[in-house]
């Protein structure tokens, strides 16, 4: 089996992160908007954590408010992390690399 890296999961939140900032985007919604559709009060948790900002990151109760305020698949939050792991595998097996 092969270990998870501390790397590999900033990338998962780095990743998770940004395509939550582009669906919220293309859905034409403010960080305050999203924040107040989810039950914040303040717009501070969802700026900073769809950028990773000091480790500050989406839980996974987050994630399934925010699908439900963007009519979007929870698994779509999800899109790429599954090509970086490939990836980093590849790049592990790979001794030319």
């Amino acid at each position: 089996m092969q270990e998870v890296s501390q790397s590999d999961i900033d990338t998962l939140y780095r990743t998770i992160g940004t395509n939550v900032m582009c669906l919220r985007k293309a859905k034409g919604m403010s960080q305050l908007e999203l924040a107040l559709a989810i039950g914040l009060k303040s717009v501070g948790l969802v700026s900073v954590a769809e950028i990773y900002h000091n480790k500050k990151h989406f839980n996974i109760e987050h994630l399934y408010k925010i699908s439900i305020a963007l009519d979007v698949k929870i698994s779509d939050f999800f899109e790429g992390v599954v090509d970086i792991k490939r990836i980093c595998r590849e790049v592990d097996n790979n001794s030319d690399c």
